[in-house]
């Protein structure tokens, strides 16, 4: 049985996991076994996809490519409103952006920060001379961090704080001073 909701360009093979059980509609005794998994290629599944409320999604994505060099993957949103929502990218780094509406706020409207976002860029110096050219606000200037990575912070309009990083060495990380778990 074949569904037209799968189509093979959306299909991932994986051959180390067991097939995985489908069933396509309530009421179909049929029960296919396929041995993928789907893929959506508007979201990654690889990586922890952050959602980052703005005032203007439209502003900030102009913001975003402007300033720190990050490229829009799509938006969406009522055709005759505003953009409600994107999806941006920085080298593998994605992001979503959303509206700030009722019950949400941006860091800039609630007064404070809430989180930070790692961003791994090949060119510290230059990303840094970009941004700061571009109006962003400067918290750290470019530097060796303990734990061998080369970086420096930033907030951009709405307030959020982002981190702009390299690896500059390789530390375990009780070369620095941290404690490993063991598992």
């Amino acid at each position: 049985m074949t569904s037209p909701l799968l189509d093979s360009a959306w299909l991932e093979p994986i051959n180390s996991v067991a097939p995985k059980k489908l069933h396509f509609h309530e009421s179909s005794k049929e029960q296919c076994y396929y041995p993928f998994i789907v893929k959506n290629r508007s979201v990654p599944t690889d990586t922890i996809l952050p959602h980052v409320m703005y005032r203007d999604v439209e502003e900030a994505i102009a913001w975003l490519t402007r300033v720190f060099g990050f490229t829009e993957h799509y938006h969406h949103g009522d055709p005759s409103g505003p953009i409600s929502g994107a999806q941006m990218y920085l080298g593998n780094a994605y992001i979503m952006l959303k509206r700030a509406r009722p019950g949400c706020a941006s860091p800039e409207q609630l007064g404070y920060g809430t989180q930070s976002l790692t961003i791994f860029v090949d060119d510290i110096d230059s990303h840094f001379q970009k941004a700061k050219a571009g109006g962003a606000t400067i918290l750290e200037e470019p530097h060796e961090t303990v734990y061998g990575e080369r970086q420096y912070a930033a907030t951009d309009q709405d307030g959020h704080h982002w981190l702009f990083s390299k690896h500059a060495r390789d530390l375990s990380p009780e070369q620095w001073g941290a404690t490993l778990t063991k598992h």
